[in-house]
């Protein structure tokens, strides 16, 4: 066997070996099962896991940006007309937000912990400052507590005192009376170093899709505010971490504290942040709709049957009884009746929408927009003449965004971690590749032999039909006589005689 013969079978051999091979880790998914097994076992809230340091104190920077509705006909809607209002802002503030009193739990199957917040200004970020920028709007503790000997409805304040806190006339008249009502007011009064509850929660060691949802909020399974069960439990995560391998078709669960309320996310697009391909999810727009569209909100009427229309939610039952209403900005994705109830008011879903871009692989999320509104019923109350004649009105207050997206160095280790996972997911794929290139090489070299073949062969022929010819022609034209040639001396009128050459004897030349 030549050395050629002996390349093509060898190549043939691997080749069916790498097809074989490549083709039966494919339809089996030996490396991508070893993969998700992988994953599975690191997205723990556990000390040993590699994400466990970020989900303690996060990485990416998260913004809180402030807007604010500044009222320029308070005059006009106290005699009965419409509001008109103009957003000012933002208003931006650095959130940290670390883990503290981090304690295991049932054998490292839960873990507790407090988030507290804290809020620094971030001047190139703001359109104004806040400590010297005035806005006028609603007197939230006038509509709160109904004082009607108090001040206009209407008050004018800087940013940051009805941020942070003023010491209210109202509340401090009501202060002397009950010492434990607070005589200061702010809409983030108190709540800068605080947390907003204490928080277990499942490492996931026991269930992947378990990873970072609630277990109890407050020592609660569930809420006892709404009027069904339904409304009343705490579903998801935080918010912070989701589980891996997440899919399109699926459902993402959130308790957010400061809503009273847990909500859904459905998938919209996929999306690139940073070179990374991530699934947005959203709040979709069941989530806030009526009751008669969607008789699963029932339950956050309260009392029941007390229903607002879509886009709007009541939280007066966590709020003390305040008429606080929440929705998205602008009212995005609310009954356009809100929306027309107050001139400025420009919903749009680039601006206003609440989204979340996750990595599907790891869960991680990538970008994260949180947007909510806070609101107020206006509404007349007897024996309050400065209600008189205003209209029932959900006067929009101010919003907030809060943004986070992955930092620079966090994004490079995702993709070295992606392409790590991608490559090791298709490893059989490459073999199968490897082994088609193969089998190509192979067709070659097989074509080649053959074509050398052909040659050879066509080459022996030529040479034995030559050496045939040769041979031919070397003993084709021998002379019969042996006499030697003599000179012709044939007479004039002597007639010339035929054939001197083989089969061709000498003929008298006939008269006609």
């Amino acid at each position: 066997m030549t050395r050629r013969s002996c390349a093509i079978y060898a190549t043939g051999i691997v080749c069916a070996h790498l097809l074989i091979v490549g083709i039966a880790l494919v339809v089996a998914q030996v490396f991508q099962t070893m993969i998700h097994s992988r994953l599975k076992k690191e997205m723990t809230l556990t000390e040993k896991s590699r994400v466990f340091e970020s989900w303690k104190n996060p990485p990416p920077p998260v913004y809180m940006e402030y807007y604010f509705f500044n009222v320029t006909n308070p005059e006009e809607f106290l005699k009965g007309g419409k509001a008109s209002v103009k957003q000012i802002g933002p208003y931006t503030y650095r959130e940290y937000r670390p883990r503290e009193n981090i304690t295991f739990l049932e054998n490292g199957t839960k873990i507790y912990a407090l988030n507290p917040k804290t809020f620094v200004f971030v001047p190139e970020k703001s359109a104004g400052d806040p400590k010297v920028d005035i806005i006028r709007t609603v007197n939230i503790p006038y509509v709160v507590r109904h004082d009607s000997s108090g001040p206009l409805l209407f008050m004018t304040r800087t940013v940051d005192e009805f941020l942070w806190g003023f010491k209210d006339p109202i509340l401090t008249k009501i202060h002397s009376m009950k010492p434990d009502v607070d005589e200061y007011f702010g809409l983030m009064w108190k709540k800068n170093g605080t947390h907003e509850g204490e928080f277990v929660f499942h490492t996931g060691e026991e269930n992947y899709l378990d990873y970072g949802k609630i277990d109890t909020w407050n020592g609660l399974r569930k809420m006892s505010w709404w009027s069904s069960n339904q409304s009343n439990m705490i579903n998801g995560t935080d918010g912070a971490v989701f589980h891996p391998l997440i899919n399109r078709n699926e459902l993402l669960y959130i308790f957010a504290a400061d809503l009273c309320r847990s909500i859904h996310l459905a998938y919209v697009e996929d999306v690139e942040v940073k070179g990374i391909q991530a699934y947005r999810f959203a709040p979709p727009s069941d989530v806030l709709m009526s009751p008669e569209d969607n008789p699963a909100n029932k339950g956050f009427c309260v009392p029941a049957g007390d229903c607002l229309g879509t886009g709007v939610l009541k939280v007066s039952v966590c709020r003390e009884g305040a008429p606080i209403v929440v929705s998205f900005p602008h009212f995005y994705q609310a009954d356009p009746k809100y929306i027309n109830a107050v001139d400025g008011l420009n919903p749009n879903k680039e601006e206003h929408e609440t989204y979340l871009d996750l990595q599907p692989t790891t869960g991680v999320p990538i970008r994260a927009c949180k947007r909510a509104q806070l609101n107020i019923i206006m509404k007349r109350v007897q024996g309050f003449p400065k209600t008189k004649y205003i209209n029932e009105t959900i006067f929009p207050i101010m919003f907030v965004n809060e943004t986070a997206t992955i930092d620079d160095d966090s994004a490079s280790q995702m993709r070295t971690l992606l392409l790590i996972v991608t490559l090791v997911s298709n490893f059989p794929l490459l073999i199968v590749g490897l082994g088609i290139i193969l089998l190509l090489v192979l067709v070659v070299l097989f074509c080649r032999n053959r074509q050398k073949k052909n040659e050879v062969k066509r080459i022996d022929f030529t040479e034995a039909f030559h050496s045939f010819t040769t041979a031919k022609e070397d003993t084709a034209y021998t002379q019969v006589s042996d006499k030697p040639d003599e000179p012709s001396e044939t007479p004039a009128n002597q007639p010339m005689r035929n054939g001197s050459y083989i089969a061709m004897s000498p003929v008298e030349a006939q008269k006609c």
